[in-house]
C-alpha cells in the first residue's frame, strides 16, 4: 500500500446493519488521491443515475487522504460526498474538528454508508479491535451537535448531525467539533438514513516514506506560516472576519439580499470589531493548525461559543442589512446547533425578506430588523409552519412564490460571500463550480479582489484562467485533505509588503495580468514539488507531486465530477448566474451585471469542452477518466 494510507475502506450497510472492511484501490488512490476525489469516484460507480438523494441508494461517503492523521498544518479535515438533495447533483463538503484524525488512527481511509436504518441509530468504530456497532441512537434523537457530543464522550472522534439533519433541511451539514461541513446538504443525506452519528477511535499511526524530512519541512513552514501577513497575521489577529473590511471596501460585500455591494455598518460585524469588543480571551484552530482562525464569543444564555466565521458574517449580517455583532452570533450559534450551514441559511432569509417587501410572501421578516430571524432560524431546522418551505433553499422558494430574478444560487446551491460583479473571475467560477455558487471550490476572488496581488478585477484577462487553476488546485486541495487556507500562503510575504502604488507592485501585477496562457502554462509544470502541500505529500507518500500533477490530478477530478452532474441532468444550461448578477449592476461604471456570456466560451475551450459544457472525449481520455 502507498504510504500515508490505512489502506482499508469500511462498507457499512445501515438497512441490514452489517459491515466489512475492503482493500483500499491503489491505483484509485494514485489517480485522485483520497477525500473528494476518491469519494467521487466510489459515488460515479456505485449509484445508479436518477436516484433519490434522500433514500437508501444514496451512498454517504466519508473520506480522508494522505496527509489526514500527520502533523502538517490545516491537515486534520475530512471530505464528505454523496448525491446532493439541494441540487441534484454532485454533493460534497469538508470539516475540520477532530474525525479525519478519528478515521485514520482507526484505520480507515473511507467510511462508505448504504441504506437506512428502521429507526435512530448511531455507529461506534473501534479500529484497533476490527468493531463496528449499531447502537440505537433514539434517546438523542431531537438534540443538538453540541449536546449530542457531549453525552457522547471525548474517548472517541465524533461526527453527528442536529435537529436539522434528522428533519432532512436541505442545507443540513455534519459537525465535528465545533465545524461543519455545512454545503450541499451532506447532513440530510446523514439524517434520511437515521445515523444520528458516527464515533471513531483507535491507535494506529500514519506510515510515512520519509518521516525525518517531513517533520523537517514541516518546522520550516510552521516557520513560514507564522511570519506570513495572512497566516500569522491578520488570521490570526482577526480570523476570517478581517475579509469583511475588505470586500466592503471593494463593493463586494453582500448586502441587502446582494442588492448592494456596500454595507454602511460593515464595520461592526468585522473581525476587528470582535477582537475588540467581542472577543472572550480565546482564539482556537483545528489540531495541528498554528493559524488559530477561530474566536471564541458569548451568546447571552449560552455562555461562551464559537464566534462567527466571514461567511457567516456576511449572510446573516450585511445581507440582512444586519449591523448587530450580538445577533448574528447568536444565529450563528444556533445553526450550528442544529447543525446547518450558514451561507445557505442566510440567503434563504435574505431571498425571505425580498420576497416580503415585494408582497410576494407574508413572513414576518424584514431587511434592518432583527426581529422574528431567531424564530424563524429555529423553525427551519425544525421544519416548522413557513420555516418548512425555507428549509428547502432559495431555488425551491423561488418555484413556488416566484422570485427567481433575485434568487442567490447556482444549479440551487446559494451564492456565498463575494458578489461577482466587483470579481468577474469569481463569478466564472460560481457559474462553472460543479457543487454549485461556492467559494472554497477554487478561491477566485484571492487572485484578483481581496488578494495582495489586487489585479483589476472588472476587465476579461485572466478571468477564464483563473477559475480553471484554482478550481483544479482545491479538488486536489480537498483531496488530500487540507484546509483551503494553506493557499493563502502562496503569495509570499515580500508581495503582500509592497505598496500598491509602488513601481515593483504595479508591474507585478501587470506582468500578472497580461500572462494570458502562460499563466496556466506554468502552473501545470511537472518539475520538483516547490509548494508545501506538494512536498508533503511527496515526503509521506514516496511519489514525487509538483504543480503540474496536481492540476492534472485536479482537473482530472473536476471533470468526473461534471460528467456525474451530466448523467444526473445537471447539463451546461446550469452554468449562469442569477439574473440579479448578470443584470443589475453595483458600480457606476457598470450599464449591466457580470459579463459571464462573454466569458464561459473561453472557459469551456479552455477546459477542453464542447460549446455546451460536455467534456470531449478526448479531454477525458487524456485525463484517464473512465466512464
Amino acid at each position: 500500500m502507498i504510504k500515508g494510507y490505512a489502506g482499508r475502506v469500511l462498507e457499512v450497510d445501515l438497512s441490514r446493519q452489517e459491515f466489512a472492511f475492503a482493500d483500499l484501490d491503489e491505483e484509485t488512490a494514485r489517480l485522485y488521491i483520497g477525500g473528494k476525489g476518491y469519494g467521487t469516484r466510489l459515488l460515479y460507480d456505485r449509484t445508479a443515475a436518477g436516484i433519490d438523494p434522500l433514500g437508501p441508494e444514496n451512498l454517504l461517503i466519508f473520506a480522508t487522504g494522505p496527509l489526514n492523521g500527520s502533523v502538517a498544518p490545516q491537515s486534520n479535515r475530512f471530505a464528505v460526498v454523496c448525491k446532493s438533495p439541494l441540487t441534484g447533483g454532485i454533493g460534497n463538503a469538508t470539516c475540520g474538528g477532530s474525525f479525519a484524525l478519528g478515521m485514520k488512527k482507526a484505520g480507515i481511509d473511507v467510511l462508505v454508508v448504504s441504506g437506512a436504518a428502521p429507526q435512530p441509530v448511531r455507529l461506534e468504530i473501534q479500529g484497533d479491535r476490527d468493531e463496528v456497532r449499531f447502537l440505537d441512537a433514539r434517546e438523542l434523537w431531537g438534540r443538538g451537535t453540541y449536546d449530542t457530543q457531549k453525552e457522547l464522550g471525548k474517548k472517541l472522534y465524533h461526527a453527528v448531525i442536529g435537529p436539522a439533519g434528522e428533519n432532512r433541511v436541505l442545507y443540513a451539514g455534519i459537525v465535528s467539533n465545533e465545524r461543519i461541513a455545512g454545503r450541499t446538504g451532506v447532513g440530510a443525506v446523514m439524517g434520511s438514513k437515521q445515523l444520528k452519528a458516527v464515533s471513531v477511535g483507535g491507535s494506529r499511526k500514519l506510515d510515512m516514506e520519509d518521516p525525518e524530512k517531513f517533520k523537517a519541512y514541516t518546522k520550516e513552514v510552521r516557520k513560514l506560516f507564522a511570519d506570513h501577513p495572512v497566516l500569522g497575521e491578520s488570521m490570526k489577529r482577526f480570523g476570517t472576519g478581517a475579509i469583511v473590511n475588505t470586500t466592503n471596501g471593494r463593493n463586494i460585500l453582500p448586502t441587502r439580499n446582494f442588492q448592494r455591494g456596500h454595507f454602511d455598518e460593515a464595520v461592526k460585524i468585522s473581525g476587528e470589531w470582535v477582537e475588540d469588543h467581542e472577543l472572550k480571551g480565546v482564539k482556537t484552530s483545528c489540531i495541528h493548525c498554528p493559524v488559530t482562525c477561530g474566536r471564541d464569543v458569548e451568546v447571552e444564555g449560552k455562555g461562551r461559543v464559537k464566534g462567527p466565521e466571514y461567511e457567516t458574517l456576511a449572510l446573516l449580517g450585511s445581507n440582512l442589512e444586519i449591523g448587530d455583532i450580538k445577533r448574528v452570533a447568536e444565529w450563528n450559534y444556533h445553526a450550528d446547533d442544529l447543525g446547518m450551514d450558514t451561507i445557505s441559511l442566510g440567503a434563504t432569509l435574505g431571498f425571505a425578506m425580498e420576497l416580503h417587501e415585494r408582497g410576494m410572501l407574508d413572513v414576518p421578516l424584514s431587511f434592518g430588523s432583527a426581529a422574528g430571524v431567531t424564530e424563524m432560524i429555529l423553525d427551519i431546522g425544525h421544519r416548522r409552519g413557513l420555516g418548512d418551505d425555507l428549509a428547502d433553499g432559495t431555488m425551491r422558494m423561488s418555484e413556488k412564490y416566484g422570485g427567481k430574478e433575485f434568487a442567490m444560487h447556482v444549479k440551487g446551491l446559494e451564492l456565498s460571500a463575494y458578489d461577482p460583479r466587483g470579481s468577474f473571475a469569481q463569478g466564472v467560477e460560481y457559474a462553472t463550480t460543479n457543487r454549485g455558487g461556492c467559494h472554497v471550490q477554487g478561491a477566485s476572488m484571492y487572485m484578483e479582489s481581496t488578494g495582495p496581488l489586487t489585479i483589476n478585477p472588472q476587465n476579461l484577462k485572466l478571468k477564464a484562467d483563473i477559475p480553471i487553476v484554482q478550481q483544479n488546485l482545491a479538488c486536489a486541495i480537498n483531496s488530500m485533505v487540507l484546509c483551503i487556507f494553506t493557499t493563502y500562503g502562496m503569495i509570499p510575504k515580500a508581495v503582500h509588503e509592497m505598496r500598491p502604488d509602488s513601481f515593483a507592485h504595479r508591474a507585478l501585477v501587470k506582468i500578472f495580468e497580461n500572462s494570458g496562457p502562460i499563466f496556466r502554462t506554468v502552473m501545470g509544470l511537472k518539475g520538483n514539488p516547490m509548494m508545501w502541500f506538494e512536498k508533503w505529500l511527496t515526503y509521506i507518500t514516496g511519489t514525487k507531486f509538483s504543480a503540474g500533477h496536481l492540476q492534472e490530478i485536479g482537473a482530472r477530478i473536476f471533470n468526473l465530477e461534471r460528467m456525474y452532474n451530466l448523467r444526473e441532468g445537471v447539463t451546461g444550461a446550469s452554468d449562469t448566474l442569477p439574473p440579479r448578477i448578470l443584470n443589475e449592476p453595483t458600480f457606476d461604471h457598470m450599464d449591466s451585471g457580470h459579463p459571464l456570456p462573454e466569458l464561459l466560451p473561453s472557459y469551456y475551450a479552455k477546459r477542453g469542452w464542447d460549446a455546451r459544457g460536455v467534456p470531449a472525449p478526448r479531454t477525458l481520455e487524456k485525463l484517464q477518466v473512465r466512464l
